[in-house]
């Protein structure tokens, strides 16, 4: 199942609005990790908030941001790794994550993901005219990379711990499976 990797951490990855954030907390307390959030390394490595990234920059460049902070997350151990919405997107991403991760992604529908980020004025790609309506085509766009993980979670009627506890349960039988190898 998890083949010759050596499963090290875990990397939440989803869409923005499914709890990677939050659940990633909870997660390293429970598994009693270091928790690491993707986006704020890109913002320190690029000196500026991702609004500003996607602003000045643009998205692709963005993108860039996530591939380079790859290399960092490779060395890291006994971590959970929240990434933003788009970083699996890539193949490579995914692939590199999966190294040394058990890649857990977070899925909710396309309405609990907008009541969950409705207020929130740091999501670029929801300033549109019709925020609904990009939130279904990007989930649509994005649903076969999210697909590629490890584990799926559907968070929308579920409790922080919950999903937290799940992940931790799918973590530590990887890590059984791999020590019977």
């Amino acid at each position: 199942m998890y083949g010759n990797r050596h499963i090290e951490n875990v990397a939440l990855v989803g869409f923005m609005g499914t709890g990677k954030s939050t659940v990633g907390r909870r997660l390293a307390q429970m598994l009693e990790f270091l928790l690491v959030d993707a986006d704020h390394m890109i913002e320190r490595a690029a000196g500026k908030p991702i609004t500003e990234i996607f602003e000045k920059d643009g998205e692709l460049r963005f993108r860039e941001y996530e591939f380079e902070i790859l290399e960092s997350i490779q060395k890291m151990k006994n971590t959970v790794i929240s990434t933003g919405g788009g970083f699996v997107v890539p193949p490579q991403n995914m692939e590199l994550l999966k190294q040394n991760c058990l890649v857990v992604c977070l899925w909710a529908s396309p309405e609990k993901i907008w009541s969950r980020v409705a207020h929130q004025s740091h999501r670029p790609l929801l300033r549109t005219s019709d925020p609904m309506e990009t939130i279904r085509e990007l989930l649509n766009k994005r649903k076969e990379s999210y697909c590629r993980a490890d584990v799926m979670i559907h968070t929308d009627f579920r409790l922080i711990k919950e999903v937290a506890q799940q992940a931790c349960h799918h973590f530590q039988a990887a890590r059984r499976i791999q020590e019977k190898a």
